[in-house]
């Protein structure tokens, strides 16, 4: 899975969110490192909503514009579920590897 997409998934893991909303949980979960332009989010939140990873959850109009609130679908649970471990078990490996006995291995 690739960054982007994790971060995508994972800023939706916990509640349904809008696009604006996603793009600053995105910022908010990589520490500042990622901010996805308007044109990359929807296209990738278009690529999820068709790989069946996300869904729409509701559609208002807000200011005259079309707002809508994307949530995980039960494949993209089961996707960032399993993406989790095995990043989890990667970075014990590689902590283990490190020497790093006692300490948590993240970033």
């Amino acid at each position: 899975m690739q960054e982007p997409t994790l971060l995508l998934l994972t800023a939706l893991a916990d509640e349904p969110r809008h696009g604006y909303a996603i793009a600053r949980e995105v910022e908010l979960i990589s520490g500042g490192r990622v901010k996805m332009r308007t044109g990359t989010l929807y296209g990738a939140l278009e690529r999820l909503l068709g790989q069946g990873l996300i869904e729409v959850r509701e559609e208002q109009i807000v200011d005259s514009r079309l707002r809508r609130t994307y949530g995980l679908t039960a494949e993209g649970r089961q996707s960032l579920a399993a993406e989790a471990r095995r990043i989890a078990a990667t970075a014990r490996e590689a902590a283990r590897r490190l020497g790093l006995s006692g300490e948590t291995a993240t970033a």
